[in-house]
């Protein structure tokens, strides 16, 4: 199911953001170096030192290119150069801009698996994003018993073996996105909230338990950015609009 009407667009000439508006964004966090350059000339100094405690070279080039990208897309929408970007981290490390003068309201949420980046931006809104790569040696079943609602294992028992995998792992991104746009980690149990993950079913958040009139409060859309992926999106609020843009492997000229 698409959750974008017409699918991940290139990179349009003219980028803007309305306020009643959503932008998805998907990237390929393996670039050539060339490409790659710029996007590390971006980064602060504590993002360099952070990409170089990874062990493996290819863990810290897509380290370097996922923080890249999103410095390069909140510079674009906020008119700025990429380097003069700060950010705070909440208690539970979800990220902000640090507030200046100028601040518009911009909020953006960034999630990443194996070679892909999924990056939410809206304004003045609460906004999760979460992208997993399906993997076969998952425990399925015995991490959703673990975590998952009541209601939720429930339903991934009455599933067919074939479709249970797939199914674990819509629920788990819409769960993921749900408690990153709700900013309190897993704080926030996640067997304390249901959300519709059937086959053919669309995403919803179908139940808070700490106040049941909460879950109408928000809206999960699923997103399929690439086979072989599960991802998902939560937002606070309605009346919005949803564009999904293809991050340019060439990356910004």
């Amino acid at each position: 199911m698409m959750a974008c009407e017409h699918g991940w667009e290139r990179l349009p000439a003219d980028l803007t953001l309305l306020s009643d508006e959503v932008h998805v964004w998907c990237a390929s966090l393996d670039m050539t170096t060339p490409h790659m350059q710029p996007l590390q000339d971006a980064l602060s100094a504590d993002e360099l030192e952070r990409a170089s405690r990874f062990h493996f070279a290819k863990d810290r080039r897509r380290f370097v290119v996922a923080r890249g990208v999103l410095r390069s897309l909140l510079g674009r929408y906020l008119g700025v150069e990429p380097r003069q970007l700060r950010f705070s981290y909440s208690a539970y490390g979800k990220p902000a801009l640090v507030p200046t003068s100028g601040e518009t309201g911009l909020r953006f949420n960034v999630s990443h698996s194996h070679d892909l980046a999924l990056y939410a931006v809206t304004y003045g809104r609460e906004i999760g994003v979460d992208i997993e790569h399906i993997r076969a040696n998952i425990a399925c079943e015995e991490i959703a018993e673990r975590f998952f609602s009541r209601q939720e294992r429930a339903l991934l028992r009455t599933l067919p073996a074939q479709l249970k995998h797939d199914a674990f792992f819509r629920c788990w991104t819409r769960k993921e996105a749900f408690i990153k746009a709700h900013g309190e980690g897993l704080s926030l149990p996640l067997d304390q909230f249901d959300v519709a993950f059937a086959p053919g079913e669309p995403a919803a958040l179908l139940a808070t338990r700490w106040a049941p009139h909460e879950a109408s409060c928000w809206v999960l859309r699923e997103l399929t950015p690439s086979p072989g992926y599960a991802a998902a999106l939560a937002v606070g609020g309605h009346g919005w609009r949803l564009a999904c843009w293809q991050w340019p492997r060439e990356g910004l000229r």
